[in-house]
């Protein structure tokens, strides 16, 4: 009898020591309950926020759409015009507002080298501490502190680990160009850029709270050394360690200072260390059978559909019927103009963005540009009649054209390029990627106010020609357009004065457009002259607050602000925009590509 008792307890305790008793195997049936629930409610917190966001989009896109159309022949359209006390404070203090004062776009930098990056606004902040929070909160939930130092770090180390894995499904999802959350959302890919940055924070510390977690379990009974000859020893351990180490890199190698010092650099490390750490994960799931391994077959397709779609958009729109053609002229003021004869036709609509890819400057890599300008010609062949709607297409040709300013790396070396060459103009080699989010159109605001700070112009002039033309058409609820357009010196007028040239001869231009040139520094006062009343120039920077004012005045329906420049000009002009919320319905829209 007592030696069947001593080889029951022998027997119970080898099964605990491998985790196969009876409590053990609960425990761990349990926690793997609790993961997978924790897991759902990740991905129900995260739908549960897109549908929120769908529901505020199709309501925005309504209520535009009405606007519109109720306007069209509505000349003052004055209900349009005022806005409620408590959607005014909503705007003012939450969804056009900084964290504090009035800094977000403009960027804090300690040297001309050094880039900290930019602030979020109010709420995104709310978004990303409450997203951040339930990550916490989902790793440390239900835990029983009063078990055993080694019980409890086991859960807190596959809690941490099944997070990672999940978190890194949106991750992967934000990153991508194609992702279809920017058109069903109606978010920008500047503000899926930001959640991609903080996701990837959140994934890197439980990845390092999951490997920590072991390791210090592991060294209170073996050591240090015994803890990482452990790691080094057992395959899926080091295939763990391995991804761990790399998020580190990654987290360390995509902080702003370093990313804005070495952008080209920083881009190719990104991806390589990237896929380290997929293949690592990866070896770690699959040696082990985990379940997580899942999500990770979602990562990669999610990464595989990415590049697949941008692959076939450039052999669409690249290749046949002769290929893509370009021009890159250098302009004084340091900018290029690219102009690109694309190989099939493309639908162009103010607010679009190429990647373009120009493999004698930069062999692996692709930019993003605004396309300033669009044009389409026929292109007949002989005597060949169109037969069909895909003859017709084809007999079209779409030009593009980009204005890039010359800093360093990429754009530098294109400038330079294109300056050295006879009457400064290159006949080069561009694949272009695209197109991509035509941002938010202003067909339905009865006054419209758009702000460009140098370059940044290349938002505003394919708003301004499409304002016009439908204003001359009938189709549109606008009836004052006035661009602000803030330079350095009258010589960056070239670069977009054919295209200027071309809107002033619009028909009825003069009765909607108004034109504020500020010249920030002019190297005489005669370089300042206003060839019209609807042209004008002026010397210095522009008082936006007093610039609203004054439309706001006389103001036509809902005004529509409109910025796209530097970080000061974007912060001076929504903090204008703020300030006039109690004025009138007026509303923001920034244009920003941050990196």
């Amino acid at each position: 009898m007592a030696s069947k008792r001593a080889a029951a307890s022998t027997n119970g305790t080898a099964a605990a020591a491998a985790g196969g008793g009876h409590g053990a195997g609960t425990e761990s049936v349990d926690a793997d309950v609790v993961n997978k629930l924790l897991s759902d409610y990740l991905f129900v917190v995260l739908g549960a926020i897109s549908v929120a966001l769908v529901i505020w989009r199709v309501s925005t896109m309504m209520n535009r759409y009405i606007r519109t159309v109720t306007s069209l022949n509505n000349d003052t359209q004055r209900y349009f015009a005022l806005q409620t006390h408590g959607v005014s404070w909503f705007k003012r203090n939450i969804q056009y507002s900084p964290i504090f004062g009035k800094r977000h776009n403009r960027e804090f930098q300690l040297s001309q080298a050094v880039n900290v990056g930019t602030l979020p606004t109010r709420l995104q902040l709310v978004f990303l501490v409450a997203y951040f929070a339930t990550n916490v909160a989902f790793c440390v939930i239900s835990i029983d502190y009063t078990q055993p130092f080694r019980q409890g770090a086991a859960i807190v180390r596959n809690r941490t680990g099944v997070l990672s894995v999940v978190n890194m499904v949106p991750l992967f999802l934000f990153a991508g160009r194609n992702n279809p959350l920017i058109k069903l959302l109606g978010m920008s890919f500047d503000t899926f850029n930001l959640l991609h940055r903080w996701l990837g924070r959140i994934v890197a510390l439980e990845a390092v709270a999951h490997t920590l977690a072991f390791l210090i379990s592991n060294a209170k009974t073996n050591g240090w050394d015994g803890a990482f000859s452990t790691v080094f020893r057992v395959p899926y351990m080091m295939w763990g360690f391995i991804a761990t180490v790399a998020f580190i890199a990654i987290g360390i190698q995509a902080a702003s200072v370093f990313r804005h010092a070495f952008y080209e650099t920083f881009k190719i490390m990104h991806i390589l260390l990237a896929l380290v750490s997929v293949v690592g994960l990866w070896y770690h799931l699959k040696l082990k059978d985990l379940p997580q391994i899942k999500y990770l077959y979602g990562v990669v397709v999610l990464w595989a559909l990415d590049r697949a779609a941008r692959f076939l958009r450039v052999a669409y729109h690249n290749f046949g019927a002769g290929g893509t053609k370009t021009l890159v002229e250098a302009l004084p003021g340091g900018a290029c103009r690219v102009t690109v004869t694309m190989a099939r036709p493309w639908a162009f609509k103010p607010g679009q963005h190429a990647y373009l890819y120009m493999p004698s400057i930069s062999f692996w890599q692709s930019h993003p540009f605004t396309v300033a300008w669009s044009e389409e010609a026929d292109r007949p062949d002989g005597d060949k009649l169109p037969m069909d709607r895909h003859d017709v297409l084809g007999m079209r040709k779409t030009t593009f054209s980009f204005i890039i300013r010359s800093r360093t790396g990429f754009t530098g070396n294109l400038y330079n390029k294109a300056s050295a060459c006879v009457d400064r103009r290159m006949l080069t080699t561009c694949f272009v990627e695209g197109p991509y989010t035509g941002g938010h159109q202003m067909h339905s605001y009865g006054t419209v106010m758009l702000f460009a700070g140098g370059v940044g112009i290349t938002q505003a002039v394919p708003h301004v020609r499409d304002l016009v033309a439908a204003y001359s058409n009938g189709t549109a609820a606008a009836r004052k357009v006035v661009l602000v357009w803030v330079i350095q010196t009258p010589e960056h007028l070239e670069w977009i004065r054919p295209w200027m040239t071309e809107i002033l001869a619009m028909d009825k231009r003069r009765e909607v457009l108004r034109i504020m040139l500020f010249v920030s520094r002019p190297r005489s006062t005669k370089e300042i002259h206003s060839p019209s009343a609807t042209v004008q120039m002026f010397p210095g920077r522009p008082n936006i607050d007093t610039l609203l004012g004054i439309e706001m005045e006389n103001q036509v329906g809902t005004l529509g602000v409109s910025v796209c420049g530097p970080g000061a000009l974007s912060d001076e002009v929504r903090r204008a925009v703020r300030n006039k919320q109690y004025n009138g319905n007026i509303e923001f829209v920034e244009e920003a590509f941050s990196w």
